[in-house]
């Protein structure tokens, strides 16, 4: 028998031949080539066999020759499967629906869980969420993948130190983490105020202590501005010395400009292509058209389907091609001097506190080397410079 498997997809039948011919009718049906396998005689009379069910119009013909006649007994494979199950096409344009509707659930965001957040915290945390369409009811495909969540999230909500996205099923689980503003110790330990660094005292606010100095007195660092040391000398009272005492200090920055400048630069041109994407192979199903960008940037972004909590071995995958432009910045010998010192001005501000304030800026030195413009820049800063210093009593 050749291979069965075979007839399954092209469908056979079991057939009954009676009458005195029925051995007449087999054997003019093999000398045709016709495929016959599985013969058994059932009485004196009569044959069982099976057949392809493409050869059922060569039957027809053979039978008009024999003194025999046929019976189809059953038929099997699939075209007589495909043939039921029209008969039942109600039943199944129900099922697929289900399924359907079964599938397309199981890809929705059906729950939003944020963790140990501050009720305030968390209404701007949906807030935000809400604009970005991360909502329940919404279909997962055409929300942002949760690393762009987790990004807009910490660049636009202020009180957030970390958040953490993690979408498990239908359900997007954040864990947050807050800012904590920390809160002002009371120092009860005794303690002077010395200077941070050398410095002009331009302002002094003592709470607590007794002040060793005066506004335009200049000093050196670790030098004692407040003593913790209070009172009549026969009876010295040691208090933690507390107060804000702001001094003229100084920073110096090198930064170089380069005159020419070559940086790519996305114009706004982006195109998609969309896949379905089985076992490393990738289907294409819109978006087959070449943008034609002679340079571009390249993002893919991969989300598995779902069928209720298990993952299928199928995914929806979007290849997002954006188009770049070279650009050749140019600066004048001028102009590589002012972007340079809002270069070394923006990256002084970075190590003051907010309060402090930048009150000088000259410039000490400046040339051209390698065609790049190199600065060398002083500032005046008024800052506080005290900080604190044990006093060990005893000594």
């Amino acid at each position: 028998m050749k291979n069965q498997w075979t007839n399954y997809y092209t469908g056979y039948v079991k057939v009954k031949a009676y009458g005195r011919g029925a051995e007449r009718l087999i054997n003019m049906l093999t000398r045709r080539g016709l495929h016959i396998w599985d013969v058994k005689r059932v009485g004196s009379e009569s044959l069982i066999f099976h057949m392809d069910f493409r050869d059922i119009p060569k039957l027809r013909q053979v039978m008009r020759k024999s003194d025999c006649k046929v019976k189809f007994m059953q038929g099997k494979g699939v075209p007589f499967l495909l043939k039921r199950v029209m008969k039942n096409s109600g039943f199944l344009a129900g099922l697929i629906a289900f399924l359907l509707c079964i599938f397309v659930l199981s890809n929705m965001v059906w729950g939003i869980d944020v963790q140990d957040a501050k009720p305030a915290t968390e209404h701007a945390i949906r807030k935000e969420l809400d604009k970005m369409g991360v909502k329940i009811g919404k279909v997962q495909f055409f929300v942002d993948d949760v690393d762009t969540i987790q990004r807009k999230l910490s660049d636009r909500i202020g009180a957030l130190t970390w958040v953490g996205v993690e979408l498990k099923g239908t359900t997007y689980h954040f864990r947050v983490v807050e800012k904590r503003q920390p809160k002002e110790i009371e120092k009860t330990s005794p303690q002077n105020l010395v200077a941070s660094k050398k410095a002009i005292i331009t302002d002094l606010f003592v709470k607590k202590g007794q002040s060793i100095v005066n506004v335009n007195d200049y000093v050196g660092k670790g030098q004692l501005l407040v003593s913790g040391v209070i009172g009549k000398e026969d009876k010295p009272e040691i208090v933690s010395a507390q107060g804000v005492i702001k001094g003229k200090t100084w920073y110096k920055a090198e930064v170089k400009v380069p005159l020419k400048t070559k940086f790519s630069v996305l114009n706004g041109n982006e195109t998609s292509r969309h896949y379905l994407k089985m076992s490393g192979f990738s289907l294409p199903i819109w978006g087959f058209k070449d943008p034609g960008y002679e340079k571009q940037e390249k993002e893919t972004t991969v989300r598995p389907f779902h069928f209720l909590q298990w993952e299928l071995p199928i995914s929806y995958k979007v290849v997002t091609l954006r188009s770049k432009d070279d650009i050749v910045r140019s600066y004048t010998k001028e102009e590589a001097i002012k972007e340079g010192k809002k270069m070394a001005r923006a990256d002084l501000q970075k190590l003051l506190d907010e309060e402090d304030e930048i009150v000088g800026e000259k410039i000490l030195h400046e040339s051209i080397e390698n065609g790049k413009v190199k600065l060398s820049i002083h500032y005046q800063v008024i800052e506080d410079i005290a900080i604190g210093q044990p006093i060990i009593q005893g000594d």
